[in-house]
């Protein structure tokens, strides 16, 4: 049987071969990943030129709110990864299919659910989050014109997790390159040519993630496996293999709740020390989601070879996916921290043009520069087991991470204020990395284990 992807599945690369196969994954991953932080940045930038702190605030709390409610369903994209690149590695064609369209038909009825209960769930989350009474009405303006996308947002998440499960990352590229100029085409209409301020940068998001899908829908359609049976219900509803894709779908929304709950936390705390603070670290957190999207590009690369590994039972190509990863990893952290350390001040200034929040920004702006460093290991390790859809370990482990965070915040904060706040989340960083890490010799032992 053909790969079922249109791309061959068979033998892994020679030692030799294994920097070059890493790089071709990871290059247009990474590429495709800076556009979003990217595209952060540029409404940041927008939003950071409008009168008065709170504008900003507002566009920050706002986006804030969508990494908890898209973000919360990350597991679209990563189980959707893990599932396809194994059946991938089998080369089994019918898996591939029915593992996107249990997806796909996931992510609609979810996207449905957030649009019926937007309203309780934009008032509640603004508030638990915290903030003056301005920003908060600014949020609620960028979020009610950015939420109508969410079944479109969704459903890419699982047509980004087949492409780079398939290892079809220049197609994934195409398509995010394609949904942040069209965010960036529609920010610049509704906002400079219709007027609409706040409410313009979401209405712009929502626009790009409709295109954004009605281009990733055609896409997988020219790459649907051919030769295949019609997909009927009762293979939809399969039980054995619905109980498998909910364990997953169950342990990787658990540990992304981790990561949102401590992120949500040092929102609140920097809030609750003032909205120039807010701000200077919603500011901040762009080098750190830039950093982060570009980092994750090998750590997606990790998904795809281990869990092509994994699905071929191909213990050596599992070991070599994860030494040459994370090689190339350490290296991108240390030129993402050269970078800040050299010229944080800049991107700071072409950010936001407020005095106060600049001021505070340059202040705390060492943390984001070690940031890469620390933050590194638990990206990348996510990424392998991932693929590995060991996910119960990422549970696991993002949740004693979490527990780390809270504890050295409450510790660190009062004595030391933003400072501590900043120290609190790299030492959760690193837990993340170390827990990880522990956990890597019994992942490497059980692959290939019950092959014959």
């Amino acid at each position: 049987m053909s790969s079922p992807a249109g791309e061959q599945a068979a033998s892994p690369p020679a030692p030799e071969g294994w920097h070059r196969r890493v790089l071709t994954l990871a290059f247009p991953i990474v590429i495709a990943n800076l556009t979003q932080p990217i595209l952060a940045a540029v409404d940041t930038a927008v939003a950071g030129h409008f009168d008065g702190a709170a504008n900003l605030g507002g566009v920050a709390l706002g986006g804030l709110f969508f990494n908890f409610v898209f973000w919360g369903f990350g597991f679209l994209r990563m189980g959707t990864t893990g599932l396809v690149a194994q059946a991938f590695g089998a080369n089994d064609a019918a898996a591939l299919r029915i593992n996107v369209v249990r997806a796909l038909v996931l992510a609609l009825v979810a996207g449905l659910a957030i649009l019926v209960l937007q309203g309780p769930l934009i008032e509640h989350a603004l508030r638990a989050i915290g903030g003056s009474e301005d920003v908060r009405r600014n949020a609620q303006i960028y979020c009610r014109a950015r939420i109508g996308s969410a079944p479109f947002a969704l459903a890419n998440y699982v047509v980004l997790g087949y492409l780079l499960g398939v290892q079809r990352v220049r197609t994934a590229l195409v398509i995010q390159v394609f949904i942040n100029a069209a965010n960036v085409v529609a920010l610049l209409l509704y906002v400079y040519g219709f007027g609409w301020s706040i409410a313009g940068i979401g209405a712009a998001t929502a626009t790009a993630d409709a295109l954004g899908f009605v281009l990733g829908a055609i896409v997988l359609w020219q790459l649907r496996p051919r030769n295949l049976p019609p997909l009927d219900r009762a293979q939809l509803a399969d039980r054995v293999a619905l109980k498998r894709l909910v364990a997953i779908n169950r342990d990787i929304f658990l540990r992304t709740l981790c990561i949102l709950g401590a992120f949500g936390w040092f929102a609140h705390l920097g809030a609750s020390q003032g909205d120039a603070i807010l701000a200077a670290n919603a500011l901040l957190l762009n080098f750190q989601t830039f950093m982060a999207y570009g980092l994750d590009g090998f750590a997606h690369a990790a998904e795809a070879l281990v869990g092509a590994a994994t699905g071929a039972g191909n213990r050596h190509a599992f070991r070599q996916s994860v030494r040459v990863t994370m090689f190339w990893s350490g290296l991108g952290a240390l030129g993402f921290a050269l970078v800040y350390g050299a010229a944080g001040d800049w991107i700071i200034e072409r950010l936001t043009d407020q005095h106060a929040i600049r001021v505070a920004a340059e202040v705390f702006l060492p943390w984001a520069a070690v940031s890469p460093i620390v933050s590194v290991w638990g990206f990348l390790l996510d990424g392998v087991f991932i693929g590995a859809t060991r996910t119960r370990d990422l549970m696991y482990s993002m949740a004693l991470s979490a527990g780390v965070f809270m504890v050295a915040s409450w510790a660190l904060v009062t004595p030391f204020g933003n400072h501590g706040l900043w120290a609190a989340l790299l030492l959760f960083m690193a837990a993340r990395g170390i827990t990880l890490l522990m956990r890597l010799p019994r992942l490497a032992v059980s692959v290939g284990a019950h092959q014959p």
